[in-house]
């Protein structure tokens, strides 16, 4: 009998729970009908609603502005925002540390140089992979960093802020590598080269989204199928190893999957920081550690994040859309430092 108080305490726990996803779904749907509504043209609401129902409703003109343009753009901003997250979650988990994302640790930076280095120099491990060259370079920079961080964890003494100091090693290291590609690119390769790092969803298309959907629909299913493994590695490497799980072999395998995550994002936006951040110590804050709700939790807070980043950059200045990279910093620095300022407090108390 002492266990049905338990029960239902579980249950009360677990719903409440599946009506926070619910409740942060609707939201990004609010979010994304907002940011496929806002842009240069002032179109009511109902036009832009029967507008994405019957693409030729209301001419030519408004469906070149809301199909080939807004929507596309909608709909980038909620997958990479989602892949990001994702991203940064798993990492977080991985390496038990709650500082660790994509863009902090340098990831992303390394996947930005060897898009640079594609762009620049058309160098790739894997010759003539055609209009794959780029995405496949960002994705082995940013492989070949992660075993580097998986590497490093495994060095003992290692801790949190000693992590961090990776990851900014890393930052810079490849920042002062793509100064260099910047410096010996033409005018039309540092144009491209500026977009990367500046981040921006002006380049969006149906073929991105696509892959991205195609990305995300692995990605997903399969952080679900790790999930007790995930929850059990945060309670320690010895508490999962007991439990049976094979560590190491999760640790690689959930790398490689970060790594095409944060690549693929890069790939279609160029280096947007703090989403991997912000996603997931949102998530933490509201769901815990428990990995069958920290993981979609996370995808979606990172989705509505940087949809709602989107509807800024075009609400800022009319007529002028702001690259997503600076809006996005702009949030995650006060996170971040909030994080780094609790991580001491933890450390101390």
């Amino acid at each position: 009998m002492a266990d049905v108080p338990v029960q239902l305490g579980y249950r009360r726990q677990l719903r409440q729970r599946y009506l926070i996803l619910l409740g942060v779904t609707l939201l990004l749907f609010v979010s994304f009908i907002f940011d496929v509504a806002n842009g240069p043209g002032d179109f009511p609401l109902s036009v832009v609603f029967e507008t994405l129902w019957d693409a030729k409703a209301h001419g030519i003109k408004l469906e070149v502005i809301i199909w080939d343009y807004r929507l596309p753009i909608a709909l980038t901003a909620v997958l990479v925002g989602a892949i990001l997250a994702l991203a940064g979650a798993q990492m977080q988990t991985v390496l038990n540390n709650p500082l660790a994302e994509p863009f902090t640790l340098g990831v992303s930076s390394a996947a930005s140089f060897g898009a640079a280095l594609a762009i620049v120099v058309g160098w790739s491990i894997v010759p003539n992979l055609g209009p794959l060259l780029v995405t496949f370079n960002a994705f082995v920079f940013a492989l070949m960093t992660c075993i580097f961080i998986l590497v490093a964890t495994r060095i003992k003494g290692v801790g949190t802020e000693t992590m961090i100091l990776f990851g900014i090693a890393i930052f810079f290291a490849f920042n002062a590598a793509l100064a260099m590609m910047q410096y010996m690119a033409s005018e039309d390769e540092l144009a491209r080269i500026v977009f990367w790092m500046m981040g921006s969803l002006s380049r969006a298309s149906w073929e991105k989204i696509s892959l991205g959907a195609i990305l995300l629909c692995f990605a997903l299913p399969y952080s679900f199928y790790r999930t007790w493994q995930l929850t059990a590695l945060r309670m320690g490497d010895d508490t999962a190893i007991s439990l049976g799980i094979d560590v190491a072999r999760l640790r690689v395998e959930m790398l490689i999957v970060i790594s095409l995550l944060a690549a693929t994002a890069v790939a279609f936006v160029g280096t947007v920081g703090f989403v991997g951040l912000v996603g997931p110590h949102i998530a933490r804050l509201i769901v815990g550690e428990d990995q069958r709700f920290f993981i979609p939790l996370s995808a979606l807070v990172g989705a509505l994040t940087l949809s709602l980043t989107s509807i800024i950059s075009k609400m800022i200045t009319p007529g002028i859309i702001y690259p997503i990279g600076i809006i996005t910093a702009l949030i995650g620095v006060p996170v971040f430092i909030s994080l780094i300022l609790s991580t001491r407090k933890e450390r101390l108390s």
